[in-house]
């Protein structure tokens, strides 16, 4: 999807590119993130779509483009108004990033006891709520060492909710669960969003995740936003590359290799630019080894001897 009318975008990502040193992430990115829809963002392992998250909080700066967030260039901010902007998010991390010392009720508490002055009474009242919201209430005691992974993802989740944000951000929370806790993970999504109405951003790997609760989805491959759209653009969609990830075939570009996925992609741009591809280098010095080998000198007087017999 085409970056549209900006009132209508949560964030609006613009001409993004990352290096780390020599190493390109992705380059030019650009498009926006519809507000108060599920978005889900796809690709390969090691493509750069948690990273892109950290972009949209200010963790990571850009090497160039922008990321846009009620009209403010979050990469351009200072101390000061970074701090605000990121009280519009709210961030359920993989492994759920909870205090090991503190109980599933002080872990969820936190962003209150740090970010407001409201009472204790009020602070246990609205963890409360939002542990109930998730399906643990009973577990406030509990600390996370005596609850399970699935547990723990919710608690991390009614943590990121506590201060009501406008944007939710899921890196990966379907990781290391089964099928099932990812299905009832993925309807509490889906009703969170109708309760709360927040724009929610999720980076998953997750098929299924993918094919049911997302209003739009993008996929990242090969340092490219390769496409943006709505659910049923995406699972519609003739490219290849969107048609392989989508079914999980084994044929099309994406290859095993993340660094053999990139330079194909290279090798192919350099092609369509008119430059010799990989093939056709590889074309080059075939033909030259098909060259007669030079026999090597004799080393020994017998073997001297025999090749004068032979000719």
């Amino acid at each position: 999807m085409a970056r549209g009318n900006e009132q209508d975008a949560a964030i609006s990502v613009v001409g993004l590119t990352k290096r780390f040193g020599s190493q390109t992430i992705w380059e030019d990115v650009t498009f926006d993130v519809p507000r108060g829809e599920i978005t889900v963002i796809l690709g390969p392992s090691g493509t750069g779509k948690s990273v892109l998250l950290k972009h949209f909080v200010g963790l990571l700066k850009p090497t160039s483009g922008h990321v846009y967030v009620e009209g403010k260039d979050i990469p351009t901010l200072g101390e000061r108004e970074l701090f605000e902007v990121r009280k519009k998010f709210g961030v359920l991390f993989q492994d759920g990033a909870l205090f090991g010392s503190m109980t599933i009720e002080d872990n969820v508490a936190f962003p209150l006891r740090e970010h407001t002055k409201l009472s204790e009474g009020t602070i246990r009242q609205l963890v409360q709520e939002k542990l109930e919201l998730v399906g643990l209430a009973g577990a406030e005691k509990k600390f996370p060492a005596e609850i399970s992974g699935g547990m723990k993802k919710r608690a991390g989740l009614a943590r990121s909710l506590v201060l009501e944000p406008e944007i939710l951000l899921f890196d990966e929370p379907d990781s290391g669960l089964d099928p099932v806790r990812t299905a009832f993970l993925n309807l509490l999504t889906v009703d969170l969003k109708k309760r709360l109405g927040p724009t929610i951003i999720i980076v998953t790997h997750h098929i299924d995740t993918a094919r049911t609760i997302p209003d739009y989805i993008g996929l990242i491959f090969a340092r490219k936003l390769v496409k943006f759209g709505t659910r049923d653009e995406m699972f519609n969609s003739k490219e290849a590359v969107v048609r392989q990830f989508l079914t999980g075939s084994t044929e099309g570009p994406i290859g095993m290799s993340e660094e053999k996925d990139a330079g194909d992609s290279a090798a192919a741009d350099l092609s369509a630019n008119g430059a010799p591809s990989k093939r056709g280098r590889g074309a080059k010095k075939r033909r030259r080894s098909k060259a007669k080998p030079k026999a090597a000198e004799p080393r020994s007087g017998a073997e001297r001897r025999r090749r004068t017999r032979q000719a």
